[in-house]
């Protein structure tokens, strides 16, 4: 059951959105690839070295995935700023707030978690971190949906893909 009141296709809602969107996609990606740049693996390195499942994307594939996946982010992120801002109702205004600040605690999950896996070389703590950060995709699909579908339904492709990734991350940890 929708938590909100106001229809999404008025004007009001429209205007000032773009730019909410525009600038959380902005923040998302760039510290999502900065994240992944500072632990980037090469030849020779402890990844391309240890047991892997047969399963295992090539690398080429991480980088379109994770961007695909930041525009989504960064697009439902920016629809729920956008109901935080504008609601008329203070309990909408409450909710969609709360929903932005589990929002940024499950992303400081998701960035932690590649220096662990990667830099730290730790599959166990990273199955830890992303398990956790499942847990919060969850929640946070099950928030925005009731603030906003299309918010919550942009966020299904990432808890599919965090799903593969625990799965992976899985393998690894029991391989080595």
């Amino acid at each position: 059951m929708p938590i909100h009141s106001e229809p999404h296709s008025t004007s009001s809602f429209r205007k000032g959105l773009l730019p909410k969107v525009l600038v959380s996609i902005f923040i998302i990606a760039a510290l999502g690839g900065l994240s992944g740049y500072l632990t980037m693996t090469g030849e020779g390195s402890w990844y391309q070295e240890i047991n892997k499942p047969i399963f295992t994307p090539p690398n080429w594939v991480f980088g379109p995935a994770w961007l695909t996946l930041y525009i989504l982010l960064g697009i439902a992120f920016g629809r729920i700023w956008q109901i935080t801002a504008l609601s008329r109702y203070p309990i909408v205004k409450k909710y969609a707030a709360l929903g932005l600040k589990i929002f940024a605690i499950h992303f400081v999950l998701q960035l932690a978690w590649t220096p662990v896996f990667f830099g730290l070389e730790s599959p166990g703590w990273g199955l830890i971190i992303i398990v956790i950060l499942l847990g919060l995709i969850i929640y946070l699909i099950k928030h925005f949906f009731r603030l906003d579908r299309f918010a919550g339904f942009a966020l299904i492709p990432y808890f599919a893909w965090v799903t593969f990734a625990t799965i992976l991350n899985i393998a690894i940890y029991l391989l080595n």
